[in-house]
């Protein structure tokens, strides 16, 4: 069943998936509403290409009163939750945010959904609810085994969702991407942080000996499936949004130095981050049949596009050191 696009509220949309989601959407014709705490990773700066295309609130999902006065106002018929603590190494760190805006954010949105009667609830997920798997794929019947206290906040977020499905007749649908890269996103993550570690003149960190396996999606593909998936898709179910294009970490490390043009002993091994899953990979043959979408972007190309962008907007990047360097300390 395809959904008319209408007036679509987003949550967390100063993030970085959402902040692209909101990119592609507004082009669309569609009325976009935007809800943002605007926390340390958020950014308005992300959404200039589509400025005066949307209506923005500054507010937290976990203030009940405070989206009330949102919806009241817009009447939202779609919502597309990406509002998250998203950083594992901070929730190893301390826990306690993620269960706040992860779990608890979750809850009162849907109730506020609820309430004012939306006709579609689409969740951004992770694939890191599956835990990890050393050969094969999950699809989304596979169980959930979370790892790490980030990842078993966002199982946690599913898992309530599909209560409420079930209790209310909810009309939700959860989507779990793979590791996202591209343009905008906060350097606290892998491919952005070996960009800026570069060009401050350091070297690019990777954990343990960099063989951790991630599957990657350019973030406009991601967008793209979403919006697909929020069009097409069926409510009550659950869909992955995987590339099939894997890499060890170390692998990545060397494209980018590569591409850098940086010699390629620019790499240093540091301690492990706890409990580090060793492979994530997803089956995304569900999204194909209902939703009608493949990833498009291939990765030496992606990461060529996203280092080119952070080139070009380097003062952007470096401005970010500052918040989270003391992560990075070693």
């Amino acid at each position: 069943m395809r959904q008319k696009l209408r007036k679509i509220l987003v949550t967390g949309g100063a993030g970085f998936i959402g902040s692209a989601f909101i990119r592609l959407v507004a082009t669309k014709g569609a009325k976009v509403v935007v809800i943002d705490k605007l926390t340390y990773a958020a950014d308005l700066i992300r959404l200039h290409e589509v400025e005066g295309q949307y209506k923005f609130y500054k507010a937290d999902i976990c203030n009940g009163d405070g989206l009330e006065k949102v919806f009241r106002k817009e009447k939202p018929e779609v919502v597309v939750n990406f509002a998250a603590e998203t950083h594992v190494d901070r929730s190893i760190k301390d826990a306690s945010v993620f269960i706040d805006t992860n779990i608890k954010g979750t809850q009162v949105l849907l109730d506020v959904s609820r309430k004012y009667k939306v006709e579609r609830f689409v969740h951004i997920s992770t694939d890191e609810v599956y835990g990890e798997i050393k050969k094969g794929e999950f699809s989304e019947s596979s169980p959930l085994q979370a790892n790490s206290p980030y990842a078993a906040s966002k199982a946690a977020a599913d898992l309530l969702i599909k209560a409420y499905v079930r209790t209310y007749g909810f009309p939700a649908i959860i989507i779990r991407p793979c590791n996202n890269y591209g343009p905008w996103q906060y350097p606290e993550k892998f491919i952005p942080l070996g960009i800026l570690k570069i060009l401050r003149g350091e070297k690019i960190p990777v954990y343990g000996k960099g063989r951790n396996v991630r599957e990657w999606l350019y973030v406009q593909d991601c967008a793209k499936g979403i919006l697909e998936i929020v069009k097409k898709a069926r409510i009550g179910e659950i869909y992955n949004l995987g590339s099939s294009q894997e890499k060890r970490n170390i692998e990545i490390a060397g494209m980018l130095l590569n591409i850098l043009k940086v010699d390629k002993n620019n790499i240093q091994f540091v301690k492990d981050r706890p409990g580090h899953d060793i492979r994530y990979k997803l089956n995304s043959d569900k999204t194909f049949q209902e939703a009608g979408w493949r990833s498009e972007v291939d990765l030496a190309f992606g990461l060529k596009l996203t280092v080119g962008w952070c080139l070009k907007n380097k003062s952007w990047l470096l401005s970010k050191w500052e918040k989270i360097a003391p992560l990075y300390k070693r």
